[in-house]
């Protein structure tokens, strides 16, 4: 995969293992590799850091009041 992607083996290793965030570079590599689009990969990354934040702030997020507007 990495000879393909045209990256280290270490590259794919950290991203596999979470070490590394997925690039806009990685995206576009890997929708061409894959057949489809840089969006869906960098949409795969964004839930991820959407899930990983939810985890670690959500009592934080839990306590902060809606503004209500109007």
């Amino acid at each position: 995969m990495a000879e393909a992607l045209g990256v280290s083996r270490q590259s794919i290793n950290e991203l596999l293992r979470e070490r590394r965030a997925l690039s806009p570079e990685m995206a576009l590599r890997l929708a061409r590799l894959f057949g489809n689009t840089p969006q869906f990969w960098l949409n795969a990354q964004q839930a991820v850091d959407l899930w990983t934040a939810m985890g670690a702030l959500k009592r934080e997020v839990a306590r902060i009041k809606l503004l209500y507007v109007g």
